[in-house]
C-alpha cells in the first residue's frame, strides 16, 4: 500500500511539473523532433544552419512540397492568405504559439505563471521576447480575425528587430499601412482589421500547433511564397535543398535543349537515357561556376538518385 502511494505521489508530482508551463522542456522538445541530430537552442528547438535556409529561398514550394509528399509528409502546406507584400517570399525557423478563446481561470493561471517565470507584458508579447534572427513567429489564432489581431506596427517593429524576416498567423493583424512601412518584413494572415486583439490568450509556445491544414512542429522550416506557407520538417531540409536544386539544374538543362531543338518534349520529358545523362554531366561541368551547391555535394547526390 505504501509503495502505490509513493508511486501515486510521484506521478501527481510529475504530472504538476509537466503541465506548471508554457514551453516544453527540453526532453520534450526532443520527443517532437527525433530524427533531428543537428544544433539545438537552449529549449531544445532545432536550429537549421542559415546557409540551407538561404539556398532554400530560392526553391519553389513545388520543388520542396514533392520531396515532402515522396517522405510521407502530406499535411504541410496551407494556402488562402493575405500578404503585407505579395512578391516578397521569406524564410525562417518556425517559433509556434497556440492562442485559443480566453477562459477566466486558465488565463489568470497563465499569467500568473508567466509573471514567475519573468514574462513581461501581455501574452502576445512573450513569444516576440523569445525571438532570434532567422526565426518566424507562426500562431495557430484559430482563424479569428474581428478582435483576433495578433500585432500592430508597434509589435511589428519590434518582430523585425529580432528576427529580420516575418509571421505568419492563422488569425489577424491590424495597421497594414504602418505595417507595410517596416522594410524587410512580410506577414501572412488571415485578414487585415481594426480591432485590437480581445478574448484571445496564449496557452503554450514552442508546441506543435495546427495551421489551416498543416502541422507544425517547432523549428520547422518556413517557405512563405505567394502560392502559400510550406513547414518543412527541420530534418528534412537538406535533402529538400538538394533534390530541388537538382530538379531546377534538371530542368534549367532540359530548357536549354528544348530551346536548342537538341532534344525533343518526348526525350526530355520521360527516363533519360544514357545519352542526356552524359549531356547533362557536361553541361554541369561547363556551368560549374553557377551551381547553388558544391559539385562534390552534387556527385555524392546523383549517386542516390534513380533520375
Amino acid at each position: 500500500m505504501k509503495k502505490c502511494i509513493l508511486i501515486i505521489t510521484t506521478i501527481t508530482c510529475f504530472s504538476g511539473m509537466l503541465f506548471s508551463q508554457i514551453e516544453p522542456t527540453v526532453e520534450m522538445m526532443k520527443f517532437y523532433t527525433p530524427e533531428w541530430n543537428g544544433e539545438r537552442d537552449a529549449g531544445g528547438r532545432p536550429i537549421v544552419p542559415d546557409e540551407l535556409l538561404d539556398r532554400l529561398i530560392n526553391l519553389s514550394l513545388e520543388e520542396a512540397w514533392g520531396v515532402l509528399r515522396g517522405e510521407g509528409y502530406h499535411n504541410q502546406f496551407e494556402g488562402g492568405w493575405e500578404m503585407i507584400h505579395a512578391d516578397q517570399p521569406f524564410v525562417g525557423r518556425a517559433l509556434t504559439v497556440q492562442y485559443m478563446p480566453t477562459r477566466p481561470e486558465i488565463n489568470k493561471q497563465i499569467m500568473d505563471l508567466g509573471k514567475e517565470q519573468g514574462r513581461i507584458g501581455a501574452s502576445n508579447s512573450w513569444p516576440i521576447d523569445m525571438l532570434r534572427e532567422r526565426d518566424v513567429y507562426v500562431a495557430d489564432g484559430f482563424g479569428k480575425v474581428f478582435n483576433g489581431t495578433l500585432i500592430g506596427d508597434n509589435l511589428g517593429n519590434s518582430i523585425y528587430a529580432k528576427s529580420k524576416t516575418g509571421v505568419v498567423f492563422d488569425a489577424g493583424a491590424r495597421d497594414l499601412e504602418g505595417l507595410s512601412k517596416i522594410e524587410g518584413f512580410n506577414a501572412f494572415v488571415r485578414g487585415f482589421d481594426p480591432t485590437f486583439i480581445m478574448e484571445m490568450m496564449v496557452t503554450e509556445i514552442n508546441s506543435p500547433i495546427r495551421v489551416g491544414q498543416a502541422t507544425v512542429v517547432p523549428g520547422d522550416v518556413v517557405l512563405a511564397k505567394r502560392e502559400g506557407v510550406i513547414f518543412i520538417p527541420a530534418h528534412l531540409v537538406q535533402k529538400v535543398v538538394i533534390t530541388g536544386e537538382f530538379i531546377a539544374l534538371r530542368d534549367q538543362f532540359g530548357h536549354e535543349m528544348l530551346r536548342k531543338g537538341v532534344y525533343t518534349p518526348g526525350q526530355i520529358d520521360t527516363q533519360w537515357t544514357e545519352e542526356i545523362k552524359s549531356a547533362f554531366i557536361k553541361w554541369l561541368d561547363e556551368n560549374e561556376e553557377s551551381l547553388p551547391m558544391s559539385r562534390e555535394e552534387l556527385d555524392e547526390y546523383m549517386k542516390t538518385r534513380t533520375w
